[in-house]
């Protein structure tokens, strides 16, 4: 069974003791390292795997994002800080012997240096799964989004939407809207198909553009799933 690392309250800005008898609690190594696995809090999913020492547990806990210490080059790693995909920690706990960290973050962007979402995609067989993720293809679109956003590159379509505001974003979702609509009302799955594709991803560069996690609307889709179901219709539709 593990046990809670920390403190249920927000990341960062921790007191210096709280800190302190938090990594006193923990079994360091030899080289006063502990492995760090890294996993997204949305679907559990394990991202990596890093040490770390003293310091960087200590600014992991004021940061409120993923600091790691790097073996190879020996010295504090904030994971991120050049690329930008950095990771929101949301939770940490320990395993049973206390010399092991999990580490559940909301992450901005791919785990792995290769552009990967994780890490852990080589198949140490040489065989390639049968089938990949289901929702793969929206993680890596949300990235290429971020990607255009920080980068602007000049005659992409994504430049332009962020170029042009929130105003052209919400225009586009509209004419989409309706272009959805229509294609359903026909009855042409191929149109429909394509205008769902559409409508899906500007609702991606919304997110992007309003500064909302897609991992957000997902936790309110799961928050709901789980909860008790309180609506009910009537003749005016539904009732919360």
């Amino acid at each position: 069974m593990s046990e809670r690392a920390t403190q249920s309250a927000p990341w960062g800005n921790w007191p210096d003791t709280k800190v302190q008898q938090i990594a006193d609690s923990l079994n360091w190594n030899n080289q006063g390292l502990i492995p760090a696995i890294v996993q997204d809090a949305s679907n559990q999913k394990v991202l990596m795997m890093a040490y770390m020492n003293r310091e960087s547990l200590k600014l992991t806990c004021e940061l409120g994002e993923t600091v790691f210490w790097s073996r190879s080059r020996q010295s504090i790693w904030h994971k991120g800080a050049t690329s930008g995909h950095t990771q929101r920690v949301v939770a940490m706990t320990t395993d049973c012997d206390k010399d092991t960290l999990l580490v559940q973050v909301v992450p901005n962007g791919p785990a792995c240096h290769t552009g990967s979402e994780t890490c852990f995609f080589e198949n140490i067989a040489g065989e390639q799964p049968e089938h990949g993720g289901r929702f793969d293809v929206l993680a890596a679109l949300e990235f290429t989004i971020a990607e255009r956003e920080r980068e602007r590159p000049t005659d992409a379509y994504t430049t332009y939407l962020f170029d042009k505001g929130i105003d052209k974003i919400l225009k586009k979702i509209g004419e989409e809207s309706a272009e959805v609509i229509i294609a359903a009302k026909n009855n042409d799955l191929q149109e429909l198909t394509g205008e769902l594709g559409d409508l899906l991803f500007h609702m991606l560069v919304l997110m992007r553009a309003s500064g909302l996690p897609f991992d957000q609307v997902l936790g309110e889709l799961q928050r709901r799933h789980q909860s008790a179901r309180r609506d009910r219709y009537t003749e005016v539709g539904k009732i919360k």
